[in-house]
């Protein structure tokens, strides 16, 4: 697996990634033992991915749901020494509320384009999230979106293929 830069974890990739649910998200676990070795390059979250991933692990079904000390803990000990936490800069955040209400964005919308936002204001290049459709307002800011499993088959295709042509060469008379 490539070193790979520029990219933001939405806060469904670090639930998916970091907690044991009843039906295991492979690839968004695979993305966070690559974070973890050290095969990705520097990464980043936003601060209210944090916020979330205590809200939503400590809100689970009772057989998933993590106690507010075990939510802190993989937060102190997963997130924060291995991410960069980015929040949205003080002069972008009335511009933003401006142009959610202009746009009608109603609701818990506002706060994944809150998320979509500081990551394009951060400079990602890529948003990885297992909620797609939730940032597609990226990809007209030439940011990609993709979930674990894509962002897993696009980065391991160009080893796949430097792997056989190394064999095809070595195969040669």
């Amino acid at each position: 697996m490539a070193l790979v830069d520029g990219i933001f974890f939405d806060t469904s990739l670090l639930i998916a990634g970091l907690i044991e649910l009843e039906h295991p998200n492979v690839p968004a676990q695979r993305v966070i033992d690559a974070l973890t070795e050290g095969r990705l390059g520097r990464c980043q979250t936003a601060w209210h991915c944090c916020l979330e991933f205590y809200s939503v692990s400590t809100r689970l079904p009772v057989e998933f749901r993590l106690d507010p000390v075990e939510a802190l803990r993989l937060i102190e000990e997963e997130i924060l020494p291995r991410v960069d936490v980015v929040g949205l800069p003080d002069a972008f955040r009335l511009p933003f509320l401006r142009a959610a209400a202009q746009d009608g964005v109603i609701g818990g919308r506002v706060y994944d384009l809150h998320i979509a936002e500081t990551a394009r204001v951060a400079g990602a290049e890529l948003v990885l999230t297992e909620n797609r459709r939730h940032f597609s307002s990226l990809l007209r800011h030439g940011i990609r979106v993709q979930t674990a499993a894509e962002f897993l088959e696009e980065l391991e295709a160009p080893d796949a293929a430097a792997g056989r042509a190394a064999t095809d060469d070595t195969e040669q008379p």
